[in-house]
């Protein structure tokens, strides 16, 4: 028997069984949950893992359980919504569903360049998002998502429309009108091949280029109002998205190299620039892609030194000012080849990170705002790998201690006996009930991370410049993860083969509104196959040979608490 809250219920024990299938029982006579009840036996609570055949329970025996249901036992109710099979989903409802493979892009004749800039781009959820709200500034009606006349001249027009036909199917769409849209724009994308059959192959890098520069001067959103009301009018005006989410800012100093020019009076040019990308650059010492940054951060520059009245060198130095949300980098791998007359590829194998961290390329002034927010980051994964490690050493602990009390009643009285002496000794010695009382319930361990997690994101939140909290748009740790890459196979950039990894987002919960955790597993675009990879596949692409490696990686900040979470 059970008795809980005055109430004594008849339950048939089954000794093969385990601790939770006992408590699933009592869910469905008493309706309280299996981790809200606590079952009072021989030695302490009842486990979940404890094998039933070790309590030695006997014929109308009688086990004390509390706890209270959530919220009492509730009346079977009909769905809200009504449940659909696959077989009765539209293909766009099926594109739409939990788990479906996204679609594939067909190959429309050396076109492998075009289709892996574009699945690249597209896990840019705010991208998706601008896009659709995006209208042609052309006079008249947009008629563009129609599939009508005009859309064909308007690349991000086309671009809106092919990504919200690649939502709505899991087969490989013929991308036709964007591409006639980038040949438009750009008739470089219209070269024919020097053999005479078809369209020529082309650099994805100067696909993505072109693309984004586009989007840049076309696509535009409302840039973060402040909180004065009084300014909002003025400074909530029209940005440009890529200046907002991809674009990054650079401070340079441009210094002569000859020690005559400075002393001649010579002084450092400071100035400004705006970047879409950080070239990697790649010579014979280059093995990580840290280097290759930190070499295309400094480059020299001949020009005419007023002091010296003659051409000289100098040393340009650049810093970056600004981080972007999402961070392109770019493997400088093609260099022209004279004699070749074509764009070779250099084969060195280069090692790129999943996580990057900038910070060491930043200014000073971004420095100081940065390194605060990234070493907390890493001070509470530190910590929540030690609480899962003692988690993991209490659980395996208990478990032997489980073993050992089996195996001495299993032998007998005399052991029994020996248990007992040996707890009794452990008690004198100030251990009294450890045993006991050091064991928590997974439930009771999941009750304290997410309280430990909750007071870790209020001071990660407490700690983020606020200037950078006001860009929206900009990342406010240093610290970057690989969402994104488009590989090369080949030994140049006019022939070979493109290919896009991409990182599965988490499935959206449809209560929540939030995405639930990843899997940690890739999507490899390979135009119209489309396939799921493990990741250690990524790690494979540094490149050293003709074999696929990386050309562009791109980056999006880590996440960090917002003000909503750390005030639920």
């Amino acid at each position: 028997y059970v008795k809980h809250q005055g109430k004594r219920y008849e339950v048939e024990l089954d000794p093969t069984s385990t601790g939770e299938t006992f408590k699933f029982q009592l869910y469905s006579l008493t309706g309280v949950e299996p981790d809200r009840q606590k079952i009072l036996v021989k030695g302490g609570q009842l486990k979940d893992d404890t094998d039933l055949s070790t309590l030695g329970a006997k014929q109308g025996q009688t086990f004390m359980m509390m706890g209270t249901a959530s919220s009492g036992t509730a009346d079977l109710e009909r769905p809200k919504e009504q449940m659909k099979f696959m077989e009765d989903m539209t293909e766009a409802e099926a594109a739409k569903a939990e788990g479906a493979t996204p679609a594939g892009l067909q190959n429309l004749g050396n076109t492998c360049y075009m289709n892996s800039t574009l699945q690249t781009l597209r896990c840019v959820p705010e991208l998706q998002d601008e896009l659709q709200k995006y209208s042609s500034s052309s006079s008249g009606p947009d008629l563009s998502q129609y599939g009508l006349a005009g859309s064909s001249l308007d690349l991000t027009a086309s671009l809106r429309d092919l990504y919200k036909q690649m939502s709505e199917t899991q087969q490989g769409f013929p991308p036709l009108v964007f591409l006639n849209a980038l040949r438009t724009a750009f008739p470089q994308f219209a070269q024919r091949s020097k053999t005479g059959h078809g369209y020529a192959q082309q650099d994805a890098e100067e696909a993505w280029s072109q693309i984004v520069s586009q989007l840049r001067q076309k696509l535009k959103v409302k840039d973060t109002p402040p909180k004065d009301p009084e300014t909002s009018a003025q400074q909530a005006a029209d940005v440009s998205f890529i200046d907002k989410y991809l674009a990054g800012r650079s401070e340079s100093t441009l210094e002569c190299d000859e020690i005559a020019a400075k002393e001649g009076g010579e002084e450092p040019i400071h100035g400004e620039d705006v970047f879409l990308k950080l070239d990697c650059h790649i010579d014979k010492e280059t093995n990580h892609l840290r280097d290759g940054i930190m070499a295309g951060l400094e480059e020299k520059i001949e020009k005419k030194s007023s002091v010296l009245d003659r051409d000289a060198i100098y040393t340009k130095k650049s810093r970056i000012a600004r981080l972007p949300k999402y961070l392109t980098v770019h493997f400088v791998r093609f260099f022209w080849k004279r004699e070749a007359q074509k764009k070779a590829k250099i084969m060195r194998k280069v090692t790129f990170p999943k996580e990057l961290d900038v910070v060491e390329f930043c200014t000073e002034t971004l420095r100081k705002q940065l390194v605060p927010v990234r070493d907390k980051v890493r001070e509470v994964r530190k910590d929540e790998e030690d609480v899962e490690r003692a988690r993991k050493r209490q659980k395996m602990a208990h478990k032997q201690e489980e073993d050992r009390q089996r195996e001495l009643k299993a032998e007998g009285p005399a052991d029994e006996k020996k248990l007992v002496k040996d707890k009794q000794a452990d008690n004198k010695d100030g251990d009294a009930e450890m045993a006991d009382a050091v064991y928590k319930t997974d439930a009771e361990y999941e009750a304290e991370r997410a309280a430990s997690i909750l007071a870790a994101k209020k001071e990660l939140f407490s700690l983020i410049n606020p200037d950078l909290a006001k860009d929206e748009g900009s990342n406010k740790s240093g610290l970057y993860e690989l969402r994104g890459l488009v590989t090369h196979q080949g030994a140049s950039a006019d022939s070979g083969h493109y290919t896009s990894y991409v990182k599965k987002q988490g499935a959206m919960d449809s209560q929540t509104g939030k995405r639930k955790e990843e899997d940690g597993k890739w999507w490899w675009f390979n135009d119209d196959k489309v396939s799921e990879v493990e990741a250690e596949k990524i790690e494979t692409l540094s490149g050293g040979g003709e074999s696929h490696s990386a050309l562009i990686l791109l980056y999006r900040a880590i996440d960090l608490p917002t003000a909503e979470e750390v005030t639920e």
